[in-house]
């Protein structure tokens, strides 16, 4: 399969282009695809610089700009080039502007304004960094959400993603020989989630990572006999503590983490309802 260049270009931090080329190129699976982005072009003399770049290594163009002569510009060097050219939220703004009747506002990145939502996401994401991997355990009370599980079994990237989306979480590994402290099972305010896998896959993740790091694939890290133990016993944890449970084996990130708000979400809601009731 021949490989393809895929430039995104954006005069904002171009988060929104990044997920929108993400979620295409996850319905091509096996394609070779070598993505170049450039956010924050804002003149057409930073435009022309790229579009040397783009000359270089021709492909298609994804593109978010709000600035007419700058987007005028970026279409007429793709036609130059023969360049397919994509605006990827024309076609929503379209819709919007006639359902809405008023013309959208031509402003960059005006749906990252730093409203108090940006701030939440902001706060969430720095308690997230400082309480990862059991760390900070006095705080945990703090937390949103706490994400419990052995060794490799996706808390960290799961957590970051959710502290993205605002949530402010913390996570525990789930060691046999070394239990975690007695605060994680009277935690009143945020969810305890416990994340769970394969012991076939884990053991797989686990070889991969001792090899990425020029360790030696055999040890008692990657016994499949001790590592089926420790998915047992954590398991037996989330079961003693009546926690709801995600299994990660065959879910990515984003959909281990639309699971875990879900469940947050019902959670919320339960403890409000309990809250108004024992006050009428």
């Amino acid at each position: 399969m021949p490989r393809l260049h895929l430039h995104l270009l954006s005069d904002s931090t171009g988060e929104t282009l990044e997920m929108i080329a993400k979620a295409a190129l996850a319905q091509f699976e096996g394609a070779e695809v070598m993505r170049h982005f450039w956010p924050m072009v804002r003149s057409q003399q930073h435009l022309d610089r790229i579009m040397g770049e783009i000359a270089s290594n021709p492909g298609v163009v994804f593109f978010t700009m709000v600035n007419a002569e700058t987007r005028t510009r970026l279409e007429e060097h793709c036609r130059t080039l023969g360049l397919p050219i994509v605006p990827v939220l024309d076609s929503a703004v379209d819709a919007l502007e006639s359902a809405l009747g008023q013309h959208p506002k031509a402003r960059p990145g005006r749906q990252h304004a730093m409203d108090d939502a940006y701030f939440a996401r902001v706060d969430a994401i720095h308690f997230t960094i400082a309480h990862d991997d059991g760390v900070g355990w006095e705080d945990w009370e703090e937390a949103d959400i706490v994400l419990a599980g052995v060794s490799r079994s996706s808390k960290t990237p799961t957590s970051i993603y959710l502290a993205n989306r605002g949530y402010k979480v913390a996570n525990i590994p789930i060691v046999v020989e070394s239990p975690p402290p007695p605060a994680l099972f009277g935690l009143k305010h945020p969810l305890v989630v416990g994340l769970t896998t394969a012991p076939e896959r884990l053991v797989q993740v686990r070889r991969n990572r001792l090899l990425s790091l020029n360790q030696a694939p055999e040890t008692a890290y990657v016994d499949e006999d001790r590592v089926a133990k420790e998915v047992q016993y954590a398991r037996r944890m989330f079961a003693d503590n009546d926690w709801p449970v995600i299994d990660v084996t065959r879910r990515s990130i984003e959909e281990a983490s639309a699971a875990i708000i879900n469940l947050y979400n019902t959670f919320r809601g339960i403890r409000e309802g309990a809250g108004q009731g024992g006050g009428a």
